[in-house]
């Protein structure tokens, strides 16, 4: 999945879960099955069809809350995927209340086991959710209170954050300055986010023609892994048609 073939990946895990269920449609593994179908639709989110399975997704969560330890750590996972296609989908503040409840369960439970790297996602979906509440300036407090402790992906997402932070407050020329500096590696899903967010921030700046390059870069970068109806394709192009034709 992390190569970037989403609709593979989810193919195999629905493979996965067709042969372990049983005679009559029971389990004969059910942690099996629950993994095949929470691998399944987070090949699908990445791939950007989380509207399409989000039902699903929903479903799977509420048949799930009984689960415990590495289990349970895996469900708060999928409770940040809904989230983040909550955000997508225009219900900001339902995700937000998902967020919440996700980061106050990490807080019990940090004690007894290493969980950093959920509550870092989770800290980055809550970011999200509070930029599409127009809380641009909280969104900034936490890009840059958990930057320094982030590493990969994570760092990625929360360096992108800051970007989409800074330009959400029209502090443009500081997010182009931000994208500029070295950032980690991302996976196939981020595909065409840095330069989006760098797009959007030369657009602010009134620099058409270089915003309209790194937009066409960005759209470039997710034709080559993700689906057309995710939702930064829907953004870029959204942006190509608001900048001014050179």
């Amino acid at each position: 999945m992390w190569e970037g073939s989403f609709e593979a990946a989810e193919a195999r895990a629905r493979t996965v879960v067709a042969a372990r269920e049983g005679v009559r449609g029971r389990d004969r593994r059910p942690w099996v099955v629950w993994t095949g179908r929470y691998s399944a639709l987070q090949a699908a989110v990445l791939h950007g069809r989380g509207a399409v399975v989000l039902a699903e997704l929903e479903d799977l969560i509420a048949g799930s809350e009984h689960l415990t330890g590495a289990s349970r750590r895996m469900l708060l996972r999928a409770r940040l995927f809904r989230a983040w296609v909550l955000i997508d989908e225009g219900r900001p503040a339902e995700a937000e209340a998902e967020v919440e409840a996700v980061l106050r369960t990490l807080t019990r439970t940090m004690y007894v086991t290493e969980v950093w790297e959920l509550e870092l996602s989770a800290l980055v979906c809550m970011g999200d959710v509070l930029c599409a509440l127009d809380r641009h300036k909280e969104a900034e407090t936490i890009a840059r209170a958990h930057l320094p402790r982030a590493e990969g992906h994570l760092a990625f997402g929360l360096q992108l954050l800051l970007l989409h932070s800074l330009s959400g407050q029209g502090r443009h020329q500081g997010a182009l300055d931000e994208s500029g500096r070295h950032h980690p590696a991302s996976s196939p899903a981020d595909s065409g986010a840095h330069e989006l967010a760098a797009a959007v921030a030369l657009k602010g700046l009134g620099r058409h023609d270089e915003a309209r390059r790194e937009a066409q870069r960005a759209l470039t970068a997710c034709e080559r892994h993700l689906h057309p109806s995710h939702q930064r394709v829907r953004k870029i192009r959204a942006l190509l048609a608001l900048i001014a034709p050179a």
